[in-house]
């Protein structure tokens, strides 16, 4: 899954990044559609009354966290894209507080402050005079969309009860999401930058449409059946860990001090929610 952060710093050094997204989610479909064609076709009215939450689904999974993350690794790094998006539990337990009244006790009230404490930590790049001011890193803002992205994703996802099969279920949202930015890939690729179809192109997109997108999906799925829900969820706060290290691998970014400290309220404060979650 953390693979997807290479792509947002070096995939979109080739390729426009709506492009790259909504390339990457075409060809994810197209891959997957032999293995669903049958099921479609035996079942289009099942799918059909399906279509508009399917939509909606892959506009957030596919559209806003596809995209947003490919518009953040042009001005932000991928070490603070990792501690960002680690915080995307926290915003899960915020939306269902908000929308599905989930209760939330004060030791978990007080973890949702120290992760959103960290996360603006890292975006002000631990100045106050960037926060009085204002001024941020563009990039770091898109992954702050992203990770809230993700959160409305996954909430909805799995209030949305669905009779489809996980692997249809995926194929159509991978289907919508490329959809959904289809208008946007139009407008970028004839007011903002073209795309160049070459090598480099080809490799970068069958890249993101397999590594972050099937594999990462499959490999959840199977340790989500296995060890799961609660296990399988926690892979995501390992994206600061591999963030960290491919930064420094692949780019030679280095860790800031206020990305410690930062890393370590999401870390403390992740900890505090789903502690008291499992009390609850």
């Amino acid at each position: 899954m953390a693979s997807n952060l290479i792509i947002a710093r070096g995939g979109t050094l080739f390729i426009p990044p709506i492009s790259l997204a909504f390339w990457r989610w075409f060809f994810c479909f197209i891959i997957l559609l032999p293995f669903s064609y049958n099921f479609f076709k035996n079942n289009y009215e099942l799918c059909k009354k399906e279509f508009l939450k399917i939509f909606i689904l892959g506009s957030l999974a596919c559209g806003i966290c596809g995209a947003f993350p490919f518009i953040a690794g042009k001005t932000t790094t991928v070490v603070n894209m990792g501690i960002i998006y680690s915080s995307s539990p926290i915003f899960i337990i915020l939306i269902s507080y908000l929308f599905f009244s989930k209760k939330i006790n004060l030791p978990s009230f007080f973890g949702i402050m120290l992760c959103l404490i960290g996360v603006v930590l890292i975006i002000i790049k631990a100045d106050i005079r960037l926060l009085i001011l204002l001024k941020f890193t563009y990039g770091d803002l898109w992954m702050l969309g992203a990770s809230i992205g993700w959160a409305l994703y996954s909430v909805y996802l799995f209030h949305w009860k669905s009779a489809l099969p996980v692997l249809e279920r995926f194929t159509l949202i991978s289907m919508f999401g490329a959809i959904s930015l289809l208008p946007f890939f139009i407008y970028e690729n004839n007011f903002i930058a073209q795309t160049t179809y070459d090598l480099n192109f080809f490799l970068w997109v069958m890249f993101a449409a397999i590594s972050p997108s099937i594999i990462a999906f499959l490999l959840f799925n199977f340790v989500n059946k296995n060890l799961g829900a609660s296990i399988a969820g926690s892979v995501l706060y390992l994206y600061t860990v591999y963030g960290s290290i491919y930064g420094y691998i692949f780019f030679n970014e280095e860790l800031k001090i206020y990305h410690y400290f930062g890393a370590l309220f999401v870390f403390i404060g992740i900890y505090l929610v789903k502690k008291n979650e499992y009390k609850n």
